[in-house]
């Protein structure tokens, strides 16, 4: 069984998509642990605030079985092909970690924005704070500690866990 971490983030109808995103992770994969939610201005473009939190699972699918997986749990919420990286979105899916591989296809694995931005890192660190980065040659917790970037503020929110 690998060890999976999935962030999941949504600035349009953003309780009803994250809700949505739990709801069609916990048919996969039994049981998930859930971060907190976490409330963080759009970083990137102008837009709305996200929604943003972690889960981790453990699965026996194959990695690209998983990562097709995620995209079509992205279609069935509405988001398109035609999204732009920096943009509003219903639902992103990005897979951060499988067990501790380290590639760049079928996804970028671990995924470079765990260290970059606080509404990865922070909700990861609260469910998997032992958990070792691969390439960083830390555990997720050292890399919150150390982590420092003023601009991104993140604050919890209530959340009601489907």
């Amino acid at each position: 069984m690998a060890q999976i971490y999935i962030s999941l983030g949504s600035n349009v109808n953003k309780e009803h998509y994250i809700q949505q995103a739990l709801l069609a992770l916990k048919s996969y994969f039994t049981p998930i642990e859930h971060s907190s939610v976490f409330e963080s201005e759009a970083v990137g473009f102008a837009g709305n605030n996200f929604f943003n939190s972690v889960v981790g699972a453990q699965t026996d699918m194959p990695l690209l079985q998983l990562c097709e997986l995620l995209k079509n749990i992205e279609r069935d919420n509405g988001r398109t092909l035609n999204d732009k990286k920096f943009s509003p979105r219903t639902l992103d899916l990005d897979l951060l970690f499988y067990d501790d591989i380290v590639c760049d296809s079928p996804a970028q694995l671990p995924r470079d924005e765990i260290t970059k931005n606080a509404f990865v890192l922070q909700p990861l660190a609260e469910i998997a704070p032992d958990f070792y980065h691969p390439v960083a040659k830390q555990t997720i917790a050292q890399l919150w500690d150390t982590y420092n970037n003023p601009k991104q503020k993140l604050w919890k929110v209530e959340f009601i866990n489907p």
